[in-house]
């Protein structure tokens, strides 16, 4: 996708130097493209637990590259895959509520097995780390491919005008590693001549909506609206948004989905207002093992101090932070909300759109037959 016109990834393995993973420092976004250079196991743990990286799928990738650098670091050691077993726990505490991470660390762990030449090893994390990234890249592009003939239908009868579409958090490329999830279809209607406009939540407290989400569709020429998150209901009935469309953390397999808290109100302004609610996501952001996520799907709670301070660029030209609440005041800071099954109109897949139902879920998956 596209940075200042460059085509860039969220993450890449350093051409040059292929024991360096590069990132997006994504916490300096709008003001400043920050590059930054991962060596070492625990800068893929401080990466995914300080919001460097974020996103269930770029999560997920993030951290199959650091089993392959905690590889690297430990090809000496004589018990190497105690180390990686003990690393491995420590990288899936890192981040509770995206199912991308854990699955991604035990996807590499099991292809160990049995594993003992350290070179073998830390071939074997490299490639099935890349490939994974790869085949999230390929999975988000099928995803926009399928939740494309959507917004051409909306546009259809909507004969030539706009198709308004309002999504919330980030679930575009910054969240993967290419496409997005949520914004897959938007980028490929736009890229087809189709216009689109999209109203983007800011998504408080840490703003992703506003600070990452309208970055990327300005730099891709998408044209986008900030409003607060409050705002969505009276648009919505005052006619002025078609579609819904946000990602997914974790999805059950009654079709229960964690995403960025606010996204359950969202559901429920859209169903009152009979506008349709979709969720894109890949299938390594659905977990089968929880039978519904209402009360199962874990929700983080973040530091307080992330409602307490907002971020943001200084007269002067610096990033600082300032305090909008109260000295000494309390504050809960959820991460995350669920959507329950009934308010989502489908689910966006790479092997197409189906009900958020038990059934149309197992569907996907033959070996749980």
């Amino acid at each position: 996708m596209k940075t200042n016109a460059t085509s860039r990834r969220s993450i890449w393995v350093n051409k040059d130097k292929p024991e360096i993973i590069n990132i997006i420092d994504q916490r300096y976004l709008p003001f400043e493209l920050k590059i930054c250079e991962l060596r070492y196991p625990e800068e893929i743990i401080y990466a995914i637990s300080e919001m460097q990286v974020r996103g269930a799928p770029l999560i997920g990738v993030t951290a199959a590259f650091g089993i392959y650098l905690a590889a690297l670091k430990e090809k000496q050691s004589p018990d190497l895959q105690i180390r990686l077993q003990k690393y491995s726990l420590q990288l899936k505490s890192s981040r509770p509520t995206a199912i991308n991470l854990a699955m991604a660390v035990d996807m590499v762990m099991e292809r160990l097995e049995g594993k003992e030449n350290p070179m073998e090893i830390i071939e074997l994390t490299f490639s099935t780390a890349v490939n994974f990234m790869n085949q999230e890249v390929d999975a988000c592009k099928r995803i926009g491919e399928n939740g494309l003939p959507v917004i051409e239908k909306i546009y259809s009868e909507k004969k030539g005008e706009p198709v308004q579409i309002m999504t919330h958090c980030n679930a575009g490329w910054l969240a993967t590693v290419e496409y997005g999830t949520a914004t897959a279809p938007i980028y490929l209607a736009h890229d087809k001549g189709i216009p689109v406009h999209v109203w983007v939540d800011e998504t408080r407290p840490r703003n992703q909506g506003s600070r990452l989400t309208a970055w990327e569709l300005e730099q891709h020429d998408i044209p986008c609206t900030i409003i607060a998150d409050n705002t969505g209901g009276h648009l919505m009935q005052k006619g002025m948004v078609d579609m819904l469309i946000t990602g997914s953390d974790r999805t059950a397999l009654n079709g229960d989905t964690a995403n960025k808290t606010g996204t359950y109100l969202k559901a429920l302004a859209a169903s009152d207002n009979n506008i349709p609610f979709y969720v894109a996501l890949p299938l390594s952001s659905i977990d089968t093992s929880l039978e519904e996520g209402v009360r199962s799907i874990p929700v983080e709670i973040r530091n307080e101090n992330e409602i307490h301070y907002i971020e943001g660029l200084s007269p002067e030209g610096k990033i600082c932070k300032i305090r909008t609440s109260p000295p000494g005041s309390k504050a809960l800071n959820y991460a995350f909300d669920i959507t329950p099954a009934g308010l989502i109109s489908g689910l966006i897949t790479e092997k197409g759109i189906i009900n958020a139902s038990r059934k149309d879920i197992i569907s996907l998956f033959p070996e749980m037959d």
